[in-house]
Formats: structure tokens, C-alpha cells, sequence
């Protein structure tokens, strides 16, 4: 087996071969970042038939080849570039650094045990894709809408309501009668300001109906769960993609951010609140967790009363409950996966 490590940049790509039994160079190679070059780049590792690539941060600029390469057969590992920048911190070459040399130290990274290997990309890039472009047309929609507040608050006696719909403000609108060049602007800039909170609203709606399909296409049961809607499934299975690459329960809180931190010395311990984790996936814990709470009916509500019982303090309490939430999610989306695998298990 040889590794070919490569060190991917915007526009050129090196690729370096290494022998794992001496971790000797044997050949390096540099390519545009082209489909011509990448066809090159091919041709020159089938020298060795058994191989293995290492890209370095092939979820970044490694992206698209890293993705051409799974699609025709071959075996991409990703591997950190803080790994790297600690190979060549650890190996002697006085300081020196290029592309070829760190396309070489990923591949002596996934040595030492770094790196996981790349799946090919499928519904949960595609959900992680959909779920960016909801964030971004959602703060997009909220400009607009306070935007609009703005204008009507100075065409109307009072403003427009907290809750502001196109309709709503539309029917407003056409209650101004504009005085003057100054009141004609305002009202265009409004009517300007509708049309736009309308295509937004528009194109949210054909975002989550792709979620949706999305969703049913991947068997996912997450909203069986009380407090998780469509929109915080698709988060979910967007953004945790594979949930058995995550071996324990512990791993997978401590990636979401909801794995209490331990503070310690001598005969004193106290946990603090994690800061580290995915965020959006914190928050989606997070929301969950004050929607059951709010439910009496709900298993998370007990679960929460019982902590406030204990002596735990309400922000204690919930912090507790998001950790449950994680173990359960996580239970959730291994079985999804499970079934996914094994389509007739259910009628078995």
C-alpha cells in the first residue's frame, strides 16, 4: 500500500508518494486544479495499484477532488492541517516548508493515527447545503422586515405590528395616501421592501419542501421526537452526517457542545458550561430542550422536574436535559442509519 498525500491550494494541487513501511518520498507530482490535470494525477498514482490518498483538509480547498477521486473508485483519507503542521514540527528539515513536504507530512500524519476516510457525499451534504442557504435567506428576510418597520414607521401614525407579514403590510400600504416627493419615496422603498419579503418567503417555502423530501428520503424519525420540526431534522441530519462515526454517547455530546466541562484541583470539582462543539447543533439541543420543557406532557418535562427536585438550578437543570436529548438523538439517528442499511429489517 502506498500513500499519496496531497496538499490542495485553489488553483494547484501536489501530490507527494510515500512508502508507509519506511515513510521514504518516492515521487511527487504537481497539478492544476483542472478535470484535465486531475485525469493526469490519476494516471500517475496507477503505477502504484495498491494506494491510498491523504488530503489535507479535504473538506476545503481538497473539496472537489477529493469528491472526484471517491467517484471513481479510489480511497481518500481527510486529514487535519493542524495534524500536518505537527508532522513537520516533529521531523527535521530546519523549518523548511512547501507543497511538496506537507503533501508528504499528511500522509505521515494518517501514520500516527490522523485522519478518517471520506464518504462519498449524499443526502446529508445536500440537507447541510439547504439548511446554509434557510439560514441566510432567513436573516436575509429579517433586513428586509425591519427594513420595512423603518419605512412604515414613518408613514404611519404608530408604525406597522411586531408581526409583520407581506399581506399585512401590503394592506397597510395602500391606507397611505403620499404627500409630497419625501412620503412618494417612502412608499415605493415599501412597496420595494414587500416584493422582496415575498420572493424570500417564496423561496423558504420551496427550501423546506426540498427538506422535506430530503428528510423522507433518508428515513430519518427525528420528528417523532416532540420539539423537533422538519426544518431542526434536517439540521440534525445535515450537520451530524454519519452518527455511527461518533463510537460513544460521550463523544457525540462533546461534538455538540453539550458535554459539561470539568473544573478541578485538590479536593474542589465543579463543571462549567461547554463552549466549544457545534454550535447550530447546540442550539437545536437547546431549543428542543425549552419546547419539551414547556410540554407537561412531555418526557423531557418530567426529566427536568425531577433535576429542579434534586436541587439543581433551572439553568442546570436544562443543561442536564440537553445532555439527555443528545444520547437520544443519537440513539434516533443510529437506528435511522441501521434501517437504512437494512431496508426489510422493519418487515422481519
Amino acid at each position: 500500500m502506498i500513500l499519496l498525500g496531497v496538499d490542495p491550494h485553489k488553483s494547484t494541487h501536489t501530490a507527494t508518494a510515500v512508502d508507509p513501511a519506511s515513510n521514504q518520498q518516492l515521487e511527487s507530482l504537481r497539478t492544476e486544479a483542472s478535470l484535465t490535470e486531475y485525469r493526469r494525477l490519476l494516471a500517475w498514482a496507477r503505477r502504484w495499484p495498491q494506494r491510498a490518498w491523504v488530503v489535507e483538509n479535504a473538506s476545503g480547498l481538497g473539496r472537489h477532488l477529493t469528491q472526484w477521486l471517491i467517484a471513481r473508485g479510489e480511497t481518500v483519507i481527510d486529514v487535519p492541517a493542524t495534524a500536518t503542521s505537527r508532522v513537520r514540527r516533529l521531523t527535521r528539515g530546519g523549518g523548511r516548508k512547501n507543497d511538496r513536504i506537507d503533501a508528504a507530512a499528511a500522509a505521515t500524519a494518517y501514520l500516527h493515527g490522523e485522519g478518517r476516510e471520506v464518504e462519498a457525499e449524499d443526502h446529508t451534504t445536500a440537507l447541510a447545503l439547504l439548511d446554509e442557504r434557510r439560514v441566510n435567506l432567513a436573516q436575509a428576510r429579517v433586513r428586509s422586515v425591519n427594513q420595512l418597520h423603518a419605512v412604515l414607521r414613518d408613514l404611519l401614525p404608530g408604525g406597522a405590528p411586531a408581526q409583520l407579514s407581506a399581506d399585512l403590510a401590503g394592506a397597510l400600504l395602500r391606507t397611505v395616501r403620499p404627500v409630497g416627493d419625501v412620503e412618494q419615496v417612502r412608499k415605493e422603498l415599501a412597496r420595494d421592501l414587500i416584493v422582496e419579503i415575498r420572493a424570500l418567503d417564496k423561496r423558504l417555502t420551496e427550501n423546506a419542501a426540498l427538506m422535506e423530501e430530503l428528510v423522507e428520503t433518508a428515513g430519518s424519525t427525528l420528528m417523532d421526537t416532540p420539539g423537533i420540526g422538519l426544518v431542526m431534522a434536517a439540521r440534525l441530519v445535515g450537520r451530524v452526517g454519519r452518527p455511527s462515526r461518533f463510537a460513544t454517547a460521550a463523544a457525540f455530546a462533546n461534538y455538540t457542545g453539550v458535554a459539561p466541562v470539568e473544573i478541578a484541583s485538590a479536593d474542589r470539582s465543579r463543571h462549567r458550561l461547554s463552549r466549544s462543539g457545534d454550535r447550530q447543533l447546540n442550539s437545536v439541543l437547546h431549543t428542543v430542550a425549552v419546547v419539551q420543557i414547556r410540554m407537561p406532557d412531555s418526557l423531557g418535562h418530567a426529566y427536568y422536574q425531577r433535576k429542579l427536585s434534586e436541587g439543581k438550578t433551572p439553568k442546570e437543570a436544562k443543561r442536564c436535559l440537553k445532555r439527555r436529548l443528545a444520547d437520544h438523538v443519537r440513539r434516533v439517528m443510529i437506528a435511522d442509519e441501521r434501517s437504512a442499511k437494512h431496508p426489510l429489517s422493519q418487515a422481519t
